[in-house]
């Protein structure tokens, strides 16, 4: 019968107490700091339900808001265009200090068919003003419609708001083809 015998160094043995004892500290040490204030806990769960609740808010106007765009389209009617461009503008306006919780895309996306929906439903200086409102809010930011033509270009042409010159340089606009082709057409006929 053999045994194996095994020598342990002093040294070892100390650097491994050493190494235990530093991280049973270390851990104890994490748990006695991580103690917070439950004043501070409760306030910041007040904040988050608020949060929350603004977000699903935002996503219950934005679907209703949808939803009347929808029934809009399909009867083709001016005041259901209009009826969800007040609704979607809305929506952006009651996520107060939430603002930053929805997605800066989603939430651009909303403001611009809401300003799109007034022109569509005829109210022309109302989509001006929600054309600036979007501008204003979201300053260097743009939106891109299937076809690649830009939302700022595209609003700026239908709302009257890019100058005359502008007109004669198509290739410079960023505007879907049948835009063009209007404006073409309108400025064939102003100067006969």
């Amino acid at each position: 019968m053999t045994l194996d015998l095994h020598t342990t160094h002093p040294t070892r043995s100390l650097r491994r107490f050493a190494t235990l004892s530093g991280a049973a500290l270390l851990l104890g040490a994490c748990s006695l700091t991580g103690n917070s204030d439950p004043l501070n806990d409760v306030s910041f769960r007040e904040q988050r339900f608020e949060q929350v609740q603004a977000i699903n808010a935002f996503e219950a106007c934005r679907d209703e808001g949808l939803t009347l765009d929808n029934q809009a389209r399909s009867r083709a009617s001016a005041g259901a265009f209009l009826n969800s461009a007040r609704v979607l503008d809305g929506c952006g306006a009651n996520l107060g200090s939430a603002t930053t919780a929805v997605p800066l895309p989603e939430r651009m996306r909303v403001h611009a068919l809401a300003t799109l929906n007034y022109f569509k439903g005829g109210d022309v200086e109302q989509a001006r003003r929600t054309f600036e409102g979007f501008k204003g809010t979201y300053p260097d930011n743009d939106l891109y419609f299937g076809d690649g033509s830009s939302f700022i270009e595209t609003t700026e042409v239908l709302l009257g708001r890019t100058d005359s010159i502008s007109f004669g340089q198509f290739a410079a606009l960023n505007v879907n083809d049948s835009l063009k082709s209007e404006m073409r057409r309108l400025n064939h006929w102003k100067d006969k």
